[in-house]
């Protein structure tokens, strides 16, 4: 059984930034909570420090790597949280998370957080989500 994913927009200003206010999910056979995700590389070395742009990019890249080792893509995405040291900052450059979102054709429920730090100092931004298929 295929999923179906059903907009819930009681508002709609939010579909001009990437994301429905909610989504029904029915049909999923499977669910995947993925772990934050920042900029690390693959021997687990902070990377990119200072750059946002570079830094999402690579959070970004390490989702879609936790996404496809479970046969999955941004596509299966059905929640997004978005934690930043700076979301000023981030703003300048959510046109990288919103772009790739949209090429997966997908616009998970978001929530964005701005906190002191994360867990690794220098990171200033971690993706947490859920997928299903």
């Amino acid at each position: 059984m295929a999923i179906e994913r059903t907009a819930i927009n009681p508002v709609t200003w939010s579909l001009e930034m990437g994301f429905n206010q909610g989504e029904v999910v029915t049909g999923q056979t499977r669910t995947l909570y993925c772990s934050g995700q920042t900029a690390m590389g693959v021997d687990g070395t902070p990377q990119h420090d200072g750059d946002m742009a570079a830094q999402l990019t690579l959070a970004l890249d390490n989702l879609e790597a936790v996404l496809g080792a479970a046969d999955m893509s941004l596509a299966n995405l059905v929640r997004l949280n978005v934690y930043t040291t700076d979301v000023d900052l981030l703003f300048q450059h959510y046109g990288v998370l919103a772009g790739r979102l949209g090429a997966a054709r997908v616009a998970p429920p978001t929530t964005m957080l701005g906190v002191t730090r994360l867990a690794i100092p220098g990171q200033m931004v971690e993706l947490e989500a859920t997928a299903v298929d």
